[in-house]
């Protein structure tokens, strides 16, 4: 868990983000699948939380599952909490950025990788920092 937790108020995050992203960071909302900025994107680099800038998922860790959401085997260490949701009436793992408390999407065992892992995360709440060419 990250020490260092942001604290804000739904004002200042309705400042922040755009209505979209603060209906899925902050409401826990769904974009519709196969609609999001980053679901068919694969470029080095480190994609981080689009609400605080904690890094989350590495671009190696990102696999296409054919589920319409940006999909990846495995986060940054201490980078995202757990949280179990009911709210479709069946147990799931939410998925939370441990900076902030943004909601990321679900976690699933059903990945096709040797991690049996598959974090569905919803592009809104994610940004894409690509690796510097050295």
């Amino acid at each position: 868990m990250n020490s260092r937790k942001e604290n804000k108020t739904d004002g200042y995050w309705e400042k922040k983000l755009s209505k979209k992203e603060f209906d899925i960071l902050r409401q826990g909302g769904t974009e519709l699948p196969y609609t999001g900025k980053y679901n068919n994107h694969f470029e080095d680099g480190v994609y981080v939380c689009k609400g605080c800038g904690n890094p989350l998922y590495k671009s190696n860790s990102k696999f296409d599952s054919g589920c319409g959401w940006p999909s990846f085997d495995e986060c940054i260490e201490n980078s995202i909490e757990y949280k179990k949701d009911y709210k479709i009436g069946v147990l799931r793992i939410e998925i939370l950025c441990s900076k902030c408390e943004g909601h990321q999407g679900h976690v699933f065992n059903d990945g096709p990788t040797k991690t049996k892992q598959r974090y569905c995360v919803n592009s809104a709440s994610i940004d894409f920092i690509p690796k510097k060419n050295e």
